[in-house]
This record gives C-alpha cells, structure tokens and sequence, in this order.
C-alpha cells in the first residue's frame, strides 16, 4: 500500500523528517511517498501547500500524512484544516513542558539547527575539514590529532561515517584503507602502530561488499565475489589478532554506524 506523505517546517525540516521517518520505519507494510516542505514562513506559502495536500486527497482518496513543525500558530492550523492526518510534533510535546517548566515557550523558529555558537560552529568546520584532509590514508602526518582512526577493506562505509562523525558531533575522525597489498601479514602497517589505540575497524558482508564495488567497477577482480570473501576474510582475522574492536557495517544506516562506534569507544560528542 501507498501513502503519501507531507514534511512542514517553517525552518529547515530537518527536525520534522527525522522524527517523521523514523515513526514511519515501523510501518514496513507500506510505501511511502515523502515530500518535504522546509521555510512554510508565510500564510501564503502554506495555503498554497494545504490545496496542495487537498488535491493530492481527491487524486488518491486517502488522507495524506502530514507531519509539521511550524510554530505560527495560524499556519498550522490552516495546514490542519486540510484532508490530511496531520500530526504537530510541537504541539504534542510543547504544552506537556511548558506545564512542567512553569513557563511558556519562545516560539522561535529554527532554533534546533542554528549556529548556536561561534565555537561550536568552528568547531564543526575544522572536524569537516579535518576528515577530508584525512580520507583514504592520503596522508597519516596528522594522526595525532584523531580522535579515532576508522580503518577497513576498501568501500565499507568508512568515508562517510567520518564525514557524519565529524559534521554531527564534531569528532576528529580519519580513516586508513586495507587493500590486498597491505592484507598479507594480518597485522597492522608500521604507519597505525603508534595509534592502535585510536583505531576501530569496520567489516561488511562479502556478497554486498561486492555489490557495492561492482557499482564502481564492473566486471573486474576488485569487484568479483572472490576478492571480496578474501579480503573481509582477512580483515576480520587482522582485527582479531591486533584485537582491534570492529563492527559489522552491513544491515546499518551511516547514522547508525557513526552512533556504534561513539557508543563502543565511548567518545563522547564534542558539539
């Protein structure tokens, strides 16, 4: 079955599509038809999007599903007074903690992802920077400044939960790749030895390790099935016996992974 479904902020919408679709996970029955609607700061803007949402109810007879965050009040309920489910994230958590703080809420917009200090604003930039400086093993002078250095087979999802590592929680994360060159003696290069303990691996199932690479590169040892059984083969057993402690990125999202390792390592967020 298909819904369609509607993310309202009069902000960016980050806050409403992750709540919204981490609720919408549960529901694996249907699909779901998202469109997200960020800066709804104007009651013409939202008007124009409630005929939207009643259109889309008379093309498909079934109520959308609107989530919003839009701290007008006008505005929401012109939203509300659509042919939708509509859900008020703020509305149903705002009134429960102003009742419990004793005062009212500032009804500002945008607040959750603003640059809500120069420092930590900075902060973000220079860890960006740095896991870009640092991707691939390019260059390992700078070690000393991680705050966790992701190793793994080439295409496991390393790049990117540094990038996610760096940008969500400001951590310095760089990453060193293993290829069958450097797989043969199960042990680490002589360039990670004086970092083990900054080190966290990162493994993944041979047969989408493949699928993965084949993207890249079709049709080519580097791609084929049994390069890759080899390679995670010998990962794992170098993880082992350097005792390196590693996770299995295969059925997890980046989010996912980035959080693990925090979690594992015990690396706390620095923004």
């Amino acid at each position: 079955m298909r819904r369609s479904v509607y993310m309202i902020s009069d902000g960016t919408a980050i806050t409403v599509e992750s709540l919204g679709s981490s609720l919408l996970t549960q529901f694996e029955t249907f699909e779901f038809d998202t469109k997200v609607y960020p800066f709804i700061d104007s009651m013409d803007k939202a008007e124009n999007l409630r005929a939207r949402i009643d259109l889309d109810f008379e093309n498909s007879a079934t109520r959308p599903l609107v989530f919003m965050t839009l701290v007008d009040p006008n505005r929401a309920d012109l939203i509300k007074s659509s042919n939708a489910c509509v859900f008020d994230l703020f509305e149903t958590f705002l009134s429960q903690i102003e009742h419990e703080l004793g005062v009212n809420a500032s009804d500002t917009v945008g607040k959750a992802h603003a640059v809500s200090s120069k420092e930590k604003y900075n902060l973000r930039i220079d860890a960006v920077n740095y896991a870009l400086a640092f991707d691939d093993g390019t260059k390992t002078n700078g070690y000393d400044k991680a705050d966790i250095i992701l190793i793994g087979v080439s295409r496991c999802g390393k790049t990117p939960s540094c990038l996610y590592m760096a940008l969500q929680f400001g951590v310095f994360a760089a990453n060193y790749p293993f290829t069958e060159d450097n797989l043969t003696k199960y042990k680490l290069p002589e360039v990670l030895q004086p970092y083990k303990h900054k080190l966290f691996g990162l493994t993944i199932d041979p047969a989408r390790l493949s699928s993965i690479r084949t993207e890249r590169k079709p049709n080519t040892k580097y791609s084929s099935i049994a390069q890759c059984r080899r390679e995670v083969s010998d990962i794992e057993l170098m993880y082992k016996n350097e005792r390196i402690p590693y996770i299995n990125s295969t059925s997890f999202s980046i989010e996912e992974i980035s959080t693990k390792i925090m979690n594992v390592v015990k690396l706390e967020r620095k923004i």
